[in-house]
């Protein structure tokens, strides 16, 4: 896990833009001991998210469009994988 404020100051990311994330349920942070943390899978979700934001000018509410998009690419993905291994099963009998 990595603390929010050391990953923003890093990244150059402001706290809003991880906040509004959170906001949006797009992102889970976890709060111990009034301190806020991002674990690793959060981590590349929010770079990914950050460059949509900064690079393309894409806002909050298109963010999440494309998340939900990729999501069900990745979704997609898995279930043609796991059709063609059938397939394959089938071929080989």
């Amino acid at each position: 896990m990595v603390q929010v404020e050391e990953f923003c100051t890093h990244c150059n990311i402001e706290f809003s833009f991880i906040h509004s994330l959170e906001e949006f349920e797009l992102i889970q942070v976890i709060e111990i001991q009034g301190k806020k943390y991002l674990t690793g899978d959060q981590l590349s979700k929010v770079e990914k998210m950050a460059a949509l934001h900064r690079e393309l000018n894409i806002n909050l509410e298109g963010i999440d469009v494309v998340n939900h998009l990729l999501e069900q690419i990745e979704d997609l993905q898995q279930e043609l994988k796991a059709v063609k291994n059938q397939l394959r099963q089938f071929e080989e009998d």
